[in-house]
């Protein structure tokens, strides 16, 4: 019996090829052999990676600085100059509907691109690039017509209404998918950790390139201050006056000139990322995994402690940053008086911003995320306090400016460098749901929008009660202590919350060592089964 199972094995032996033999015989190789060489990305990855991160933030930067001023003073036709409420001409009222609609319907579109992305099965593509290719054109198209007066009289709301929520809703196609690229260039937790700083030196210089462009090209356009409310009628009509039709349609040729400059460089980096960056399958995820059903998947997300408490803390300190940038032009004008510094101080902002995001990648990959939030996050807090308690003095001003800008890159940089290894937490406690990714990073945006919205309501209603004065050449003295208090003192008091919060964080640089060697078993493993069920499939088909 013995004798004809050995021949019978020595039989099979001959037919088999030796590496199939070796692999049979030896199976206690076969899992050393797998010892993968680190994945690395090259610099050209990285950079192609980090380029598909500035159309978002130039236009983004470009409309949270202008779009308000447009509606305002150059959306309407030749002369025509707006006061009161009109469902179908653009007015203060009115332009009041179409920002607040698009912020809130720009926060509602992430969570439900992320249910789509959720369901989105990989194409040759890959899985996230389709969404990323077919939302540009459409993307570029609702931008530029956003900056582009119709010529009728009526029903401007309206066009501006539904090109500004189209185009928030394509962006988002955009931008979700990018974030939750960030887990698919690389198995490597510090290459995605380089590749964020890279992506985040892009996105700063991509605010400040918004910025300047806008800026530049339309900031020549200057809109009289009023002395009074009583004769802000006769005010506008002496500038309109002054300047004339033609003026006035000039102004609105350079904003569609701005519009054409920055939708070209949106087309530009969408094109580059395409080309230069290939999404990657986690090796322990099967080809054939099924996604996950999408309120599964957002309970599960929803309840998994370290992104809660990590959404909750950057949650405060966003609230914070979002708070000084919405007033900060108003600070600048009326709080310091320095009505046309205001562009000079936010561009050494982003570039002093700009420059230092290499230092904390640096710092985080040396002294641990955690500690980096804690010194880069709170380092702003010196600097509001002397802005609060200092005269108006521009060389101070500008170097508080620059200093803000450390500040600011940390606030850039970390949240998109954390979310990673809560993701690989979160894949470690439920290694068999796949796809979950989008609903990480959709929600975590959609918090960050939910922030701006609320800061925006907050601001707004303070200046109300406060007293201000639309276009106004000065502001009363309430007004002015009200600004100072959104930029100083409650930015201040939400860092603190936000700071006390990351206490809390369960993820330091132990754990993140422990999850990245389970990680790394759950590849090996899944290689080692993926060749194991190589060599028997051939077996049986030689045998």
């Amino acid at each position: 019996m013995a004798k004809g199972e050995g021949a019978e094995s020595g039989s099979a032996a001959g037919l088999l090829p030796t590496s199939i033999l070796q692999a049979t015989e030896r199976p206690a190789q076969v899992k050393k052999e797998p010892k993968k060489k680190k994945q690395q990305l090259s610099v050209c990855s990285k950079l192609c990676y980090a380029l598909g991160g500035a159309p978002y933030q130039v236009t983004g930067c470009a409309l949270g600085f202008f779009l308000q001023i447009y509606l305002l003073d150059v959306a309407q036709k030749d002369e025509e100059v707006v006061f009161c409420f009109s469902p179908f001409q653009v007015g203060p009222f009115s332009a009041s509907i179409i920002l607040f609609v698009g912020r809130a319907w720009d926060a509602i579109t992430d969570p439900l691109v992320g249910f789509c992305i959720s369901k989105s099965s990989w194409t040759c593509l890959g899985r996230l690039m389709p969404w990323i290719i077919f939302s540009t054109p459409l993307a570029v198209i609702s931008y530029f017509l956003i900056w582009f007066v119709p010529d009728f009289p009526h029903g401007q709301t309206y066009w501006y209404l539904l090109f500004y929520c189209l185009f928030e809703t394509m962006v988002t196609c955009f931008h979700v998918p990018y974030s939750a690229l960030t887990m698919f260039i690389s198995t490597e937790q510090t290459e995605r950790d380089s590749a964020t700083a890279y992506r985040m030196t892009v996105e700063v210089l991509g605010t400040v390139l918004g910025t300047a462009i806008q800026g530049q090209i339309v900031g020549q356009a200057d809109t009289p201050c009023f002395q009074d409310l009583n004769g802000s009628t006769v005010a506008s009509q002496s500038a309109n006056h002054t300047h004339g039709t033609t003026s006035h349609r000039e102004t609105q040729k350079a904003y569609l000139l701005a519009a054409g400059v920055i939708v070209c460089i949106y087309v530009i980096c969408a094109v580059i990322l395409t080309l230069g960056v290939r999404e990657q399958r986690e090796p322990y995820e099967p080809q054939q995994a099924e996604p996950i059903a999408y309120f599964q998947g957002l309970r599960l997300v929803m309840s998994h402690g370290p992104y809660v408490k990590l959404i909750t803390g950057f949650l405060f300190t966003s609230l914070a940053f979002m708070l000084v940038e919405g007033n900060f032009v108003l600070f600048c004008t009326y709080t310091l008086g320095f009505r046309n510094e205001f562009q000079n101080l936010l561009l050494a902002i982003m570039l002093s911003a700009t420059f230092t995001i290499p230092i904390w990648q640096w710092f985080l990959t040396r002294f641990g995320k955690k500690t980096a939030v804690y010194i880069g996050i709170s380092s702003a807090v010196p600097f509001l306090v002397l802005v609060a308690l200092m005269e108006s003095n521009l060389i101070i001003t500008y170097v508080v400016a620059v200093a803000a800008g450390i500040s600011v890159a940390a606030a850039f940089l970390l949240p998109w460098s954390m979310l990673p290894d809560v993701i690989d937490d979160f894949h470690l406690k439920q290694p068999h749901f796949h796809g979950t990714e989008p609903i990480f990073f959709s929600f975590y945006v959609f918090f960050t929008k939910f922030a701006s919205g609320v800061s925006l309501g907050i601001s707004t209603l303070s200046l109300d009660f406060a007293g201000y004065q639309t276009r106004g050449c000065s502001q009363p003295e309430r007004v002015k202590f009200t600004l100072n208090m959104l930029v100083t003192m409650a930015p201040i008091v939400l860092i603190l919350l936000g700071l006390l919060l990351f206490k809390l964080y369960p993820i330091d640089e132990e754990r993140r060592r422990q999850n990245k060697k389970a990680l790394q078993a759950l590849r090996d493993e899944a290689s080692s089964s993926g060749c194991s069920e190589t060599d028997s499939t051939e077996l049986a088909s030689i045998l």
